[in-house]
């Protein structure tokens, strides 16, 4: 008998139809003789409606309020699926974030889970019932329901299963596992059998969609083995019930990975846009002049390249952001023109970020050189790099997204079985 927590979706659950299928993985846990968590998003579609009506009612919303409308989404849910579940002959109830409860801090529409008392259900485990969680709800210290931003769901399951003890997470999604790269743009992508936490840390973060960010960095930090998994294989399908090594990928611990390939995956993002200030003054303090105002205003800054001075007294500093966030950041650079001490500013979108992914990078060299090599036999130009112990990003122009994402799944073997 293990403890499981289950997770399932948008997608998975988008209308009664496909709710009684999520009802049949569940059973088929159940029968196993599992202890079951199960933690649901909203059906499809419905946070965006929902979100409309509150921008609709007044643009200028209050944040508390806005949770409250939201958060129905997933309630709706929980109920239907234990209803389905009860109907099934299965022992289950449905349980709001505030009634774990799942405390969070203030930060009403961005909250951040803090502390999960798990006694009750853990309690009720023994009498054989199953919980269903209404995810990506929680409560705030004011003592009313807070969300934790959207992909919250997949957070909500993470930290259950770490308040839980649980000894799988398995997030059902609408793809069958993490692949080493997008099979819409690579169809020799290969799905991964396991991969690490920090592997998968960087494919989130730098665009792969799988998993939202934060529910790898709280699977990472308490060590919450968690499995990707499809809702639309047959829940009954062989292998589906196994418990060791289930169809999709698992995201472990790096020991936990026998075989290290050099590279695991390539990700990329797009929509990225460039900022260039010319002619910064180069003095200290500058680089805190130029990007605290850009923090404070919410802008998410990426690759940072700063040119060398030649005489001491002047360089130029490039930087990215996402392209929805250009206008505010080079408004924000205006008006601090005279405390960031630069000339011009000039901007470009219309860029794309492509990575590298690999913790075998730690023990190889000439990793970054291939790629450099192989993007340039393909007349793709490069306008910016970081790197880091893992990871190799590359700025390079979108309308070469596809183009690079393909050469360097090739030149790194990824579509070789």
């Amino acid at each position: 008998m293990a403890r499981l927590v289950l997770k399932f979706g948008g997608t998975s659950v988008a209308d009664i139809a496909r709710i009684r299928n999520v009802a049949r993985h569940v059973k088929r846990e159940v029968d196993a003789g599992h202890q079951v968590a199960v933690v649901v998003s909203a059906m499809s579609g419905k946070t965006n409606e929902l979100v409309g009506w509150c921008t609709e009612a007044s643009p200028m919303h209050d944040a508390r309020e806005y949770d409250a409308v939201v958060a129905s989404g997933e309630q709706v849910t929980a109920g239907l699926l234990a209803i389905t579940l009860q109907n099934m002959g299965v022992n289950a109830r449905s349980w709001m974030g505030w009634q774990i409860p799942i405390r969070t801090d203030g930060a009403h529409g961005a909250a951040r889970i803090q502390e999960i008392d798990g006694a009750e259900i853990v309690r009720r485990f023994g009498e054989g019932q199953v919980a269903v969680i209404a995810g990506f709800q929680g409560l705030a210290p004011d003592n009313r329901i807070a969300t934790l931003g959207r992909g919250g769901s997949d957070t909500s399951a993470v930290a259950i299963a770490a308040g839980l003890k649980a000894d799988r997470c398995d997030i059902y999604t609408d793809v069958d596992g993490v692949y080493t790269t997008d099979p819409r743009i690579e169809p020799k992508a290969r799905r991964l059998a396991r991969i690490s936490f920090e592997e998968m840390l960087e494919m989130a973060s730098l665009g792969a969609k799988v998993l939202q960010v934060r529910s790898v960095e709280l699977a990472m930090v308490h060590k919450v083995r968690t499995f990707v998994r499809s809702s639309f294989e047959d829940p009954d399908a062989p292998g589906m019930g196994d418990l060791l090594n289930p169809p999709g990928t698992l995201i472990c611990d790096e020991d936990e990975i026998v075989e290290q390939q050099v590279v695991t995956g390539i990700a990329y993002a797009k929509d990225e846009a460039q900022i260039s200030l010319r002619r910064v003054e180069d003095q200290p303090g500058v680089a805190a002049a130029i990007f605290g105002p850009l923090a404070d205003a919410g802008v998410n800054v990426d690759m940072i390249v700063q040119n060398i001075s030649e005489d001491g007294t002047r360089t130029d500093m490039t930087f990215t952001v996402p392209a929805g966030d250009l206008a505010k950041a080079t408004a924000v650079l205006e008006d601090a023109k005279s405390t960031m001490r630069f000339d011009v500013i000039q901007s470009e979108k219309g860029l794309t970020k492509v990575s590298v992914i690999g913790i075998g990078m730690r023990s190889h060299t000439g990793v970054a050189a291939t790629a450099f090599k192989a993007l340039a036999g393909r007349g793709i130009n490069i306008r910016a790099i970081t790197t880091s112990e893992i990871k190799i990003s590359i700025l390079i122009d979108g309308e070469f997204s596809e183009l690079a994402v393909r050469t360097l799944h090739s030149v790194y073997g990824l579509d070789k079985a």
